[in-house]
């Protein structure tokens, strides 16, 4: 399965901005410990109960202060019934957050927010810890231009199982089931839906648009398009490729942290290709790391640390590795029925501009109803709120 020569090239792309990152990237600042979660008095992480059909709202209680919204007017914490990686039911967390002012005729349009990378261990449950202040700011944003925010977890951040990292499949349904789950809490909210996510959580958030429209069918839910910033895409094309001779360069704390959380969920995933076999100790001693040290202790542990050292042979040597990826983790390109906005940094070393802008053109290529926001003087988080000016026209004119 080799990539045509346009995504080759592309590839080659990536690669090189990855290696000028790794060598020119100053060293990171110790990351803030992980405050303990809140579980504002719904721990699911050892659920045993009922799950019933994707979608369904399983139990709903108050939000703590300490884990809401300056601008929110009422603030939850949700467990819902969903699919796990394997297709099985599975349970998912979120927060739903409603805006200050009274609820328009019809309700709150709604905007379900996909999350970026926060870890796969429990501790790191978005709903049960304080949003950072760019996602506070950006989620307060959303309020107070009167949508209801409705924020998944995914499946398996403080729920059963290990959260499957870029999933397609799993990030899909945990998004559409929780719109699905918030119709039933007696709220206020329209039927009108949006999705916005940003890193993981554009890759999520592009993952559910495509498959929104089938997956909330017979829900009376109106899906109307898709934010995604810094969305990483064609990066299964580079994971295959990791092995004891890729890259032969020290990479950004924060790029080792992504791809130890890939290798970890993938491998969970897909057991039977005993993926785990092109390890070295050092790589297995990283992915249990990663399977519970949230994102920014996680970052620093491996900062300084050389991604070939954890292959003892190339990932591309376990068989069927290849189309496993793509199927795992692929960004799609084509099959989309609502508007697209992507908004990309240019100076992004998390997502460089071409892993996005790659997709990009897949998408005009395929005819897709996409546009595409270039940011120059903005990184992998900047993007985030330097969007507004644009993201939120675009979304008032598909929730009108």
């Amino acid at each position: 399965m080799t990539p045509p020569l346009r995504l080759r090239t592309l590839l080659a792309a990536v690669a090189t901005v990855l290696t000028v990152a790794g060598l020119t990237a100053a060293p990171a600042l110790a990351a803030p410990a992980t405050p303990a979660p809140v579980w504002s008095g719904l721990d699911a992480r050892d659920y045993a109960g009922p799950v019933g059909k994707p979608g369904t709202l399983l139990a709903q209680t108050r939000l703590d202060p300490a884990v809401s919204l300056p601008a929110a007017g009422q603030a939850y914490r949700i467990l819902y019934a969903t699919t796990d990686v394997h297709g099985e039911p599975a349970v998912s967390t979120g927060a739903v957050f409603t805006p200050r002012r009274p609820a328009p005729k019809g309700g709150y349009p709604v905007i379900a927010w996909a999350h970026g990378t926060t870890g796969l261990g429990n501790d790191c449950t978005p709903s049960a810890l304080p949003r950072s202040e760019r996602d506070r700011n950006y989620l307060d944003h959303w309020l107070d231009q009167g949508y209801a925010v409705v924020a998944t977890d995914y499946v398996g951040l403080g729920t059963p199982g290990m959260m499957s990292y870029l999933s397609a499949q799993v990030s899909a349904h945990s998004i559409v089931d929780s719109v699905k789950a918030a119709q039933q809490m007696g709220l206020p909210l329209s039927t009108k839906w949006a999705i916005v996510g940003q890193s993981q959580g554009a890759g999520a958030a592009l993952n559910a648009a495509r498959r929104a429209t089938a997956l909330s069918r017979g829900s009376g839910l109106d899906y109307r398009g898709v934010v995604a910033t810094g969305t990483p895409a064609n990066i299964e094309h580079i994971v295959w490729q990791a092995g004891p001779g890729f890259p032969p360069i020290t990479l950004p704390a924060a790029l080792n942290a992504y791809a130890a959380y890939i290798l970890t969920g993938f491998i969970d995933a897909r057991p039977d290709l005993r993926a785990d076999t092109v390890l070295t100790p050092r790589g297995r001693q990283i992915l249990r790391m990663a399977a519970t040290l949230c994102y920014g202790e996680l970052s620093d542990r491996l900062s300084g640390e050389p991604i070939n050292t954890w292959f003892s042979r190339p990932l591309a040597s376990v068989p069927g590795v290849q189309g496993a990826l793509v199927t795992y983790m692929a960004t799609p390109f084509s099959g989309y029925d609502r508007p697209i906005f992507l908004g990309q940094g240019l100076i992004d070393t998390d997502v460089p501009v071409v892993s996005a802008g790659s997709l990009y053109a897949q998408m005009l290529a395929a005819g897709q109803p996409v546009e595409f926001h270039l940011y120059p003087d903005q990184d992998h988080s900047g993007t985030v709120l330097a969007s507004l000016p644009d993201s939120t026209p675009f979304v008032a004119r598909i929730l009108r």
